[in-house]
């Protein structure tokens, strides 16, 4: 069976409260078979915001990638989501990371995502999970990658707790 793997983060309203909540919302659509640590971090792309709470959970699919990013959209809107400028503020955001070693390009879904590589609020929790998973594109572990990150990248990040 393929392994799942969703990245969680919210910096709007009770951040720990919406990370928990999404945790629980996911239990209908993986179950749930690993679980990062959560880190306070700062924004990247458009800096102006909260910081955020982000972590990555790890399960098996009870779905095709298709139907989950749906699920994982409605499950974004069910927990308060609303429409905002890309990389902007938000009340929950999750990513479908990867889905096994699948590769899928579409106007709606890329696989694996295509921005992990440069993404610390993304890799660190992974590296947590399973420091050892090779990407399925670049070969590179997930510790490689963490460490090919530019000097800096992981700067004003804490480690909060497990959802």
């Amino acid at each position: 069976m393929e392994d799942v793997f969703i990245g969680l983060g919210s910096n709007l309203g009770d951040r720990l409260a919406n990370l928990r909540s999404a945790e629980r919302g996911l239990e209908t659509m993986l179950e749930i078979t690993g679980r990062s640590k959560i880190y306070e971090t700062e924004p990247q792309y458009v800096v102006q915001q909260p910081r955020f709470l982000n972590a990555v959970v790890r399960g098996t699919p009870k779905l095709e990638p298709r139907p989950l990013l749906d699920g994982l959209k409605e499950l974004e809107i069910e927990l308060g989501r609303q429409e905002a400028p890309r990389n902007g503020p938000r009340l929950i955001d999750l990513d479908l990371l990867y889905f096994g070693e699948r590769r899928l390009e579409s106007t709606e879904l890329t696989l694996p995502h295509p921005r992990i590589h440069e993404r610390y609020f993304v890799l660190r929790p992974l590296v947590d999970i399973d420091p050892n998973m090779c990407h399925p594109v670049s070969g590179k572990t997930m510790q490689q990658l963490m460490s090919e990150l530019p000097m800096g990248a992981d700067e004003g990040t804490v480690e909060v707790t497990q959802v």
